[in-house]
This record gives structure tokens, sequence and C-alpha cells, in this order.
């Protein structure tokens, strides 16, 4: 890049990504929530009436694979069986919480 040249802007994007397992009652939640926040992410986790977490996450395509490994993986105790994901239009959100 030359000096003077504007820098592109970060391309970000929303995804939204669905947890299956035993992922409910082992602080998979509050574990998201660190690591998003640790990746500089937005969005939010909650858990699902179905017993899987579901989660919506915004951020630069890096960071957002680096939370989607960390969710196959999940907090000690969870045991991920599987995570699925889609792409949502950015909301632009400031911020990243556990949603009750």
């Amino acid at each position: 890049m030359e000096r003077g040249e504007p820098r592109s802007p970060t391309v970000l994007e929303r995804w939204s990504l669905k947890v299956r397992g035993q992922v409910q009652g082992v602080g998979y939640r509050a574990a998201c929530n660190r690591r998003a926040r640790e990746l500089g992410l937005s969005g939010w986790v909650r858990n699902c009436p179905d017993g899987s977490v579901a989660i919506e996450a915004e951020g630069p395509i890096n960071q957002l694979n680096e939370l989607r490994l960390w969710c196959e993986r999940g907090p000690s105790g969870a045991q991920v069986l599987g995570v699925t994901s889609s792409l949502l239009s950015p909301c632009r959100d400031d911020w990243f919480e556990v949603r009750h």
C-alpha cells in the first residue's frame, strides 16, 4: 500500500450459528460471550427450547471463523455434536450479550 492511500474498509459479515449437543447447563453462553468479546465481535448468544444454543455474531470473517472453531469445541463440560451456520445481513451492533 502506498503512503497516503486510503485503507479499504474491513468487510463485516453477520453469521447465525446453531450449536447442538450437551451445550446447556455447562456455561456455554457465558464462555461464548467471553470469546466473542475477545475477538471483538458483536451480537448475542441464547439457549433455545430444543436444547441447542443460538448465536448471531458480526465482525470480520477471520474472527467469525475463530468463533465458529471455538463453538465446535465449546467450554469444558460441553459435548458439541454439530454447528450449523448461515449468513445474515449485518446489523452494526456495538456489543455482544447473553440473551435469556
